[in-house]
């Protein structure tokens, strides 16, 4: 789902302070499925969504809708990069040696 595009028309959906999200197109205008949901917030933050939605020149829905990406990447980036680190140590590192340890500590301490 990169370069997703979210292109939305919300006037005339808000009722008291319930809000409907709508339409949501890729950038190369196929259009994707979307659902719509009622999402119920008090009143200020509902007024506090709009004004920052305002001034970054999208609507409620695609603030929020864009948010919401942000954390299922940022989830799913963080699940996927634990997974791969973990598989990582579980192979160790191979640092040369064939697994054999040449020297003692007496001789990596030996002052010359």
């Amino acid at each position: 789902m990169t370069g997703l595009r979210i292109v939305c028309d919300l006037s005339g959906l808000y009722t008291q302070n319930r809000v409907a999200l709508v339409c949501v197109t890729n950038s190369e205008s196929e259009s994707v499925e979307t659902r719509n949901i009622t999402l119920s917030l008090p009143e200020e933050l509902l007024q506090e969504v709009k004004v920052l939605a305002a001034r970054r020149r999208t609507s409620v829905s695609g603030l929020l809708a864009g948010m919401l990406r942000e954390v299922i990447e940022r989830e799913t980036g963080y699940t996927l990069a634990r997974r791969r680190e973990m598989e990582a140590l579980e192979r160790g590192l191979d640092l040369g040696t064939g697994g054999e340890v040449r020297w003692n500590r007496d001789e990596l301490h030996e002052r010359r």
